[in-house]
């Protein structure tokens, strides 16, 4: 029997694939557990158009993505801090401390977004980046100063 798969199954397949499988396995336990559905020609084509309006969405929000991409390189931020002896901050520049610089600059950027590879504890400039999507990440300046 040929069967739609509702969710991810090991040693199976994917969500969305068509795959055979055994009568009973289908009627037992994949069909009744909504694991799987059975691969009417209904089925199949309400499948099919399912996974075109998810690619589409998905190549939609890429191309978002890249659009804000290339705003994002644009930006240079500056953030005043309160500085302590050798240029040492009290305490860090964090991710929300920098998503608010940015935001005030016009660039709405999630502060979760951000990947900073290390704590920002001292006056200079850093190269911060944003994982907008899976394949696309920009970079940009952000610059600490004394208050």
């Amino acid at each position: 029997m040929q069967v739609i798969l509702r969710e991810d199954i090991e040693k199976l397949g994917k969500i969305g694939d068509l795959v055979k499988v055994a009568d009973g396995y289908a009627r037992n336990y994949l069909v009744p557990a909504k694991k799987a559905m059975e691969a009417t020609p209904k089925n199949v084509h309400a499948m099919d158009h399912a996974k075109k309006m998810v690619s589409d969405r998905l190549r939609k929000l890429k191309k978002e993505a890249v659009a804000d991409a290339e705003n994002i390189k644009a930006l240079a931020v500056t953030i005043k801090a309160k500085v302590g002896e050798e240029g040492k901050l009290f305490g860090s520049v964090t991710s929300m401390d920098i998503a608010e610089a940015a935001k005030a600059q016009g660039v709405v950027i999630d502060k979760r977004k951000l990947v900073i590879e290390e704590p920002i504890k001292r006056l200079g400039d850093y190269t911060v980046t944003v994982k907008l999507h899976a394949d696309i990440t920009a970079e940009f300046k952000v610059s600490v100063v004394a208050e």
